[in-house]
């Protein structure tokens, strides 16, 4: 059953004093939305487009490769200086 034209316009001016006094509300209202139409696009089949990784989730990401390349820059300094500290006390011996 279709909406009266009055129907509409009291909708639309509910959800603009919604919009105008609350903005969390609305932020977490389409977010909501959107999750339910990734939902529906799964269960149909159909393929969601895909999202751009959080700009913080690349922060972290980029974080945990340079803590991983300076702790092995480390351990291959340490292991080259035991090795030549080793190498040292066999031709002293």
């Amino acid at each position: 059953m279709a909406w009266s034209q009055d129907e509409e316009r009291m909708l639309a001016q509910i959800e603009q004093h919604l919009v105008d006094d609350d903005p969390r509300l609305v932020a977490r209202l389409e977010s909501f939305n959107d999750r339910v139409r990734r939902d529906e696009a799964k269960s149909n089949g159909q393929h969601a487009p895909r999202r751009r990784p959080r700009r913080s989730t690349v922060i972290i990401l980029i974080s945990w490769v340079l803590i991983a390349t300076l702790v092995a820059t480390l351990l291959i300094m340490v292991l080259r200086h035991e090795a030549a500290a080793a190498m040292a006390l066999a031709v002293a011996f």
